[in-house]
């Protein structure tokens, strides 16, 4: 059936709503700034002009002046950079700009003349974007990317995850990774995911190839849904009337009292009941998978793929090997965020002291990174037990692809079991183990279970501090050095140079001292 050509001209207006997000909806359509219709098409080519990286100055909505300053302060917040192919950002910066826009009526009611509530709203926008824009920046530079780190129902907790000594840690650790270049390499050889055109002088096992397939999976989201009926976190302030409080409602009873009722509404500060309006959505997506194939690897390097890092945290590697050890850890998870590959961390010392956590660039796994880095490395040293479970993680069907990196001073030994493990995981799937040596000399222990160590030799440049090195106590020297000490009994044994060569000169008949 045909639609009437009638509700074809009254619906064209209304267009660009099928074009914009949902959450702009409500903004867009009640709005004391401009007309419905020049206000549609307006937010619409400003939020097209966002996504291209630039603030336009024409653009229907918000009326001129108001849209020169607009553009002005977008650009001086850097906005467009930030917004650039980021359509869940450009969203909030919209929702943002079309709150500040729309307090001006609400500056101009308490005085402000039309210029100067246009100013005020835009210091405020301005001021509000100028934290979350350093912290967009500085996201960047750890990881390259920010992703959905700086959505506000997140931005509290990354505003107060920023500011934590473990994240002052991050920041550390991401200089030192720019002096070692070298990790950079090692980290993106990790994994045998893909094969390329050099050979692998370390690989001559013939181990069966796991082939790429797509497989559906279920995918678990948690969605906003406005006006959910979800439990009840608390009170706050808005507009919305079939949330307000009873006390709220009375005030529209009384002759007088319900002029401050409408006022409350307008201001959107009416005491309302704040909902969970969150709910979980579950969709089943093809996702890539891997399955072992009827082929056989060839000797060619392979790279790419999930990485197992092992990370000793014992109390030898306080100091530059303990802030080399992280620049470790955040190159592998910057690596892994960059090429869209999974990493698993496992720190250790001493036995069953073992932290395990999956690391990736969202608010829990930055959180978990923040709390390893902010942590000081104590305890023993026991390389078995976090050896065990990575090649326990190798059986599981994400991770059978996975390399085993290793950063640590060397100082272990694996039992003859693990060792058999390890060497029987490396003929049966092609295993390989890379190793970061932050010490002063190659052990058996490192040597029996790598395939390749890189040596950090000057690892002692990049500790602030200096370590408790467990066994240099004065009392262990006194125990079994005693003559290396600098007591009065061994100033009074001691002869100078002439005397002890006369000495020995003199023979067993000698006079001694």
């Amino acid at each position: 059936m045909r639609t009437s050509l009638v509700y074809e001209r009254l619906e064209a207006p209304l267009a660009p709503l099928e074009r914009l997000p949902r959450g702009l909806w409500l903004w867009s359509l009640v709005h004391s700034q401009g007309r419905l219709v020049p206000r549609l098409a307006g937010i619409e080519e400003l939020r097209s002009a966002l996504l291209e990286g630039h603030a336009t100055a024409n653009a229907q909505w918000p009326p001129q002046p108001l849209a020169d300053r607009v553009a002005v302060t977008l650009e001086t917040a850097d906005l467009p950079r930030h917004c650039k192919g980021e359509p869940a950002l450009t969203e909030t910066v919209l929702r943002s700009l079309c709150f500040h826009l729309d307090m001006i009526v609400d500056y101009q009611d308490r005085g402000d003349s039309e210029d100067e509530a246009a100013t005020r709203a835009m210091e405020a926008f301005a001021a509000d974007w100028k934290d979350r824009c350093d912290t967009m920046d500085e996201l960047s530079a750890i990881f390259g990317e920010y992703a959905d780190l700086v959505k506000n129902s997140r931005w509290d907790m990354m505003r107060g995850l920023l500011r934590s000594g473990g994240w002052q840690e991050v920041v550390r650790a991401r200089r030192l990774v720019e002096a070692l270049p070298e990790l950079a390499r090692i980290v993106r050889q990790l994994g045998r995911a893909r094969e390329t055109d050099e050979p692998d002088e370390s690989n001559h096992n013939d181990v069966r190839l796991m082939e790429e397939h797509l497989e559906m999976r279920e995918v678990v989201r948690t969605v906003q849904v406005p006006d959910y009926p979800g439990e009840t976190l608390g009170v706050r302030r808005s507009g919305r009337v079939a949330r307000m409080l009873p006390a709220e409602a009375m005030l529209l009873l009384h002759p007088r009292l319900r002029l401050v009722w409408h006022a409350r509404h307008a201001e959107r500060t009416l005491l309302s009941y704040q909902d969970d309006d969150r709910m979980p959505d579950v969709k089943h997506e093809l996702a890539q998978a891997w399955r072992p194939s009827s082929r056989r690897v060839s000797n060619k390097r392979r790279e790419m793929g999930p990485m197992l890092i092992c990370v000793d945290t014992s109390g030898s590697m306080q100091g530059g090997a303990e802030a080399v050890a992280k620049a470790v850890v955040l190159e592998a998870v910057r690596t892994a965020h960059a090429q869209k590959r999974a990493c698993y961390l496992f720190a250790f010392s001493g036995p069953e002291e073992i932290v395990e956590a999956e690391l990736s660039v969202h608010c829990e796994g930055i959180e978990r990174l923040a709390g390893f880095m902010g942590q000081t490395f104590r305890g023993g040293t026991d390389i078995s037990g976090p050896l065990e479970r990575a090649l326990a993680k190798l059986h599981e069907s994400n991770w059978q692809l996975a390399d085993l990196l290793i950063a640590s001073d060397g100082e272990f030994g694996a039992t003859p079991a693990v060792a058999a493990q390890i060497r029987r995981a490396k003929e049966q799937s092609g295993l390989r183990i890379q190793g970061v040596l932050i010490g002063d000399r190659e052990t058996i222990g490192f040597l029996q279970i790598a395939d390749d160590i890189y040596w950090m030799h000057d690892w002692r440049r990049y500790g602030d501090r200096n370590p408790e090195l467990p066994g240099a106590t004065r009392s262990l020297t006194a125990t079994y050095f005693a003559g290396a000490l600098h007591t009065p009994e061994n100033r009074e044994r001691t002869v100078s140079g002439a005397q002890a060569a006369k000495a020995v000169a003199g023979g067993p008949s000698a006079p001694k001292r």
